[in-house]
């Protein structure tokens, strides 16, 4: 197969992407370049790689074969421009994912740790839901992910081989609601009490759950207010202006005016914090990041 550098990294980003459209902007190219390298390289492949369907694009089973090798080719060919220029880290790079809840209550201590065992490691981080991660981390975008997983913990994605996930810890759901109002002085809720509530969400998709918003609640939410981001969520939260759910482990980052809810009425609603990767023997470096996330837990 003659197969270029170029052609190998669109790959990669409609792995990651799932669209032409969205490959074309991320590598600053048009979309009909995006589209001849992906035909030049089913050409070379001498196979199809990748899927058209109505919500995006996959790869084949050959198109993820190719797309393994992929992830070997290009970091050798970064590892040796690295080298040309004299850059070439002792310990290499590591690109770390977190989803919100995450790199909010986690990643902060997980770097300061890292900082202090082994300076030497360069980490740059990106913020993503789960279903985005887990793209990256097979795209080869990624080298390590923190992700959450909600029973009954199902795997990611149904892709081969299977990405290495281990449990670094399990944390409950609860409620945020301001410290004076409604609920001022109390440490739990009854479920049925939340079902008129005024909840804070995170926007959602088909593919994404609606987060935010207590699981199970009859009948429709009545989400007032949308945010992505964690510290818009609880702020509107301190201004008594609706509630969220967020796990647990948020309470030593909690700003001001806003206390957390255990609730009772219902079954336990747990979250897994997972550390995901691609399989095969990881480098010292993410070894080295991922024992720096656990001791933060």
């Amino acid at each position: 197969m003659d197969i270029s550098s170029a052609g190998l990294r669109v790959l990669r980003q409609i792995a990651e992407s799932g669209s032409f459209t969205a490959a074309a902007a991320r590598l600053g190219y048009t979309q009909s370049a995006v589209s001849r390298q992906a035909a030049a390289l089913e050409r070379s492949a001498d196979t199809t790689l990748f899927e058209r369907r109505p919500d995006g694009v996959r790869l084949t089973p050959a198109g993820l074969t190719l797309l393994r090798h992929a992830h070997t080719v290009l970091a050798s060919l970064a590892a040796a421009e690295r080298e040309l220029a004299g850059t070439a880290p002792h310990t290499g790079p590591v690109r770390l994912g977190a989803v919100p809840s995450a790199g909010a209550a986690i990643l902060p201590a997980a770097l300061a740790h890292l900082a202090a065992a082994d300076p030497q490691i360069t980490v740059t981080t990106r913020e993503g839901t789960t279903p985005t991660l887990t793209r990256a981390l097979r795209a080869g975008s990624l080298d390590l992910a923190v992700l959450t997983s909600r029973p009954p913990h199902r795997p990611f994605d149904g892709d081969a081989p299977r990405l290495h996930v281990e449990t670094v810890a399990d944390t409950d759901l609860v409620v945020a609601v301001a410290s004076a109002g409604e609920f001022a002085g109390r440490t739990a809720v009854h479920v049925d009490e939340l079902v008129g509530a005024a909840w804070i969400a995170t926007p959602s998709s088909n593919s994404e759950p609606l987060l935010g918003v207590w699981p199970g609640l009859p009948g429709r939410p009545r989400v007032s207010h949308s945010a992505r981001d964690w510290l818009t969520k609880l702020r509107l939260v301190a201004g008594g202006f609706g509630v969220t759910t967020v796990p647990s482990r948020f309470a030593p980052v909690l700003p001001p005016g806003v206390r957390l809810l255990h609730v009772d009425g219902a079954p336990p609603e747990i979250r897994r914090i997972l550390i995901a990767r691609l399989p095969g023997r990881p480098t010292p470096a993410i070894t080295a990041v991922t024992q720096a996330i656990a001791s933060a837990l």
